[in-house]
C-alpha cells in the first residue's frame, strides 16, 4: 500500500474521446484533480465523427455537448488538445509524466473567423474525414469542435502563405512562432483511454481497398452519411460521386482471420446494419446485400436486427467474400466467394462495397514501457497485481459508446481508490 502522506492526489487521463471524457468528468466531480490529454486539436474522438450512434441511433453531437459544458463549469479538470504523453516513470501514487504538445500555429486568441482559411490556398486531405475530401491547411476541425479554434497545418509554417495567414487575422491569433513543448507532471494514477483505429483494409488485398475508389470502409460510410461530411450526407459513390442503387456490406473483413485481425469487434454487424438504414432512408429503391460469416447483435439489439432483416430491400447471405475486382469501364464491382450455406458460388456486381473493418486498440507505445498487461490481442488487461494505471473503454475489449461509458466510469473509480487516503 502506498504511504497515504506521499500519495499525489490527482489523476491523468489519457484520450479525450468519450472515454477519456467519461473517466475525467466523473474523477473530477468526486472532488480530485485531472489533467486529460488528448492528441488531436479536438475532443469527443472518433464518436466526434460518428453521424448516429446505438443505441438510440441520434447524432452524437448532443452528448459531447453536455460533457463539454461539464468540463467548462469544472475547475478541477484542466484539458491540453495536440497533446502526447511521452513518458511515465514511478509507481501507483507517484508517477512522474512527461507530455508532448504539438504546436497548433493558433492561440486563444482565435474567434474563428475564418479570415485566415479565406486567405489559404494550400489543400491538405481532410483527416476527420479519412481524408475523402480536402480542407484548406488553415481550418477548424470540423463544425463542433471543441475547443474551438483553428489549426495551421506544419505544411504552410514557414512559408509566405503562412505569413498571409498571419496577416489576415484581426486579432493576433496566428503564433508562427510556436513550438512543440515538454512538460511534466506528478500523478497518482492514470487512466488510459486511448480509443482504438480501424483495422487498415489495405492489407487485405483481395479486396482492393485503396485501389478501387469504391471499396470504402464502414468508419468511411459513417462520414458519407453525415451532414456535415465530405458529400453533405449524400451516400455518392467516391469514384464519380453517382447515386448508388446496389451496395454490399461485407462483414468480418480482415477479422476473425488469423492472417489479419483473429478477434471478433462484436460492433461491426450494428454498425452495417445501421449503415444499410442510412441507405434505405436516402435511397428508397436500393438493393442492400450484406455478405456474413454471423451476425452479432446481443440482447435488446436483436429487435434493430430483426427489424432489418424483414426490409425486403436487404438481402443476407451467409459467405466467405474471396476476391473483389472492378469493371475499368463502369468502375462497378465484382463480388466472388461462396455461399457457405448452399455451396453455390456467388459472383455479383455492385455499384459500391463496404468492408466492415474491426477495432484495433491503440497501445502504451512509450519508451520505457509502463508495467501493464496486455492481453494476446493486445488489448489492455487491468491487472490487479500492477494497480496505477487503468485502461478504459476500447483499449480494454471492442464496444459500443453506451459501453464505453460504463467502463469508463469503473475506471475513474479504479483510479480514485488507488490514491484515496486511507
Amino acid at each position: 500500500m502506498v504511504d497515504a502522506q506521499t500519495t499525489n492526489q490527482s489523476i491523468l487521463v489519457v484520450g479525450g474521446g468519450m472515454s477519456g471524457l467519461t473517466a475525467a468528468l466523473e474523477a473530477a466531480e468526486a472532488g480530485y484533480e485531472v489533467v486529460l490529454l488528448e492528441k488531436n486539436p479536438y475532443l469527443g474522438g472518433r464518436v466526434a465523427q460518428m453521424y448516429h450512434y446505438f443505441p438510440k441511433l441520434c447524432p452524437p453531437n448532443c452528448g459531447l455537448e453536455i460533457n463539454f459544458r461539464r468540463m467548462k463549469q469544472n475547475p478541477r479538470i484542466r484539458f491540453f488538445t495536440m497533446a502526447e504523453l511521452a513518458g511515465i516513470s514511478g509507481q501507483e501514487g507517484d508517477y512522474d509524466v512527461t507530455v508532448k504538445v504539438s504546436p497548433r500555429y493558433v492561440n486563444e486568441k482565435c474567434t474563428c473567423c475564418g479570415k485566415c482559411a479565406e486567405v489559404c490556398e494550400t489543400e491538405i486531405d481532410n483527416p476527420f474525414n479519412y481524408g475523402m475530401d480536402k480542407i484548406k491547411a488553415a481550418y477548424l476541425p470540423h463544425e463542433f469542435a471543441f475547443p474551438m479554434r483553428y489549426v495551421l497545418d506544419s505544411s504552410i509554417v514557414g512559408t509566405e502563405e503562412g505569413k498571409k495567414c498571419q496577416e489576415a487575422c484581426e486579432y493576433g491569433a496566428i503564433d508562427l512562432d510556436m513550438e512543440a513543448s515538454t512538460f511534466d507532471l506528478k500523478v497518482g494514477s492514470i487512466v488510459w483511454a486511448g480509443g482504438w483505429t480501424p483495422f487498415d483494409a489495405a492489407k487485405i488485398e483481395y479486396y482492393g481497398f485503396g485501389e478501387y475508389k469504391n471499396v470504402i470502409t464502414n468508419v468511411m460510410m459513417e462520414r458519407l452519411a453525415s451532414p456535415n461530411g465530405p458529400t453533405g450526407g449524400k451516400i455518392l459513390r467516391p469514384s464519380d460521386g453517382k447515386e448508388v442503387k446496389n451496395v454490399a456490406f461485407i462483414q468480418c473483413a480482415g477479422s476473425r482471420d488469423e492472417n489479419y485481425l483473429p478477434y471478433c469487434s462484436g460492433i461491426c454487424c450494428l454498425a452495417s446494419l445501421k449503415h444499410a438504414t442510412y441507405l434505405r432512408e436516402q435511397y428508397p429503391d436500393c438493393d442492400i446485400t450484406i455478405f456474413f460469416i454471423d451476425i452479432r447483435a446481443l440482447d435488446r439489439l436483436e429487435d434493430f436486427y430483426t427489424k432489418v432483416q424483414e426490409d425486403e430491400k436487404i438481402t443476407f447471405i451467409k459467405s466467405k467474400i474471396a476476391n473483389i475486382t472492378e469493371d475499368e469501364e463502369s468502375l462497378d464491382l465484382l463480388v466472388e466467394g461462396e455461399n457457405t450455406r448452399t455451396g453455390e458460388q456467388i459472383k455479383m456486381s455492385f455499384d459500391l462495397v463496404v468492408l466492415a473493418t474491426g477495432m484495433v486498440p491503440n497501445k502504451m507505445d512509450i519508451e520505457p514501457a509502463p508495467e501493464v498487461s496486455y492481453d494476446e490481442y493486445g488489448f489492455l488487461s487491468n491487472d490487479p497485481e500492477k494497480a496505477g494505471i487503468y485502461g478504459a473503454g476500447c483499449v480494454r475489449r471492442p464496444t459500443d459508446v453506451a459501453s464505453c461509458v460504463q467502463d469508463a466510469t469503473a475506471a475513474a473509480l479504479k483510479a480514485i481508490q488507488s490514491i484515496a487516503r486511507r
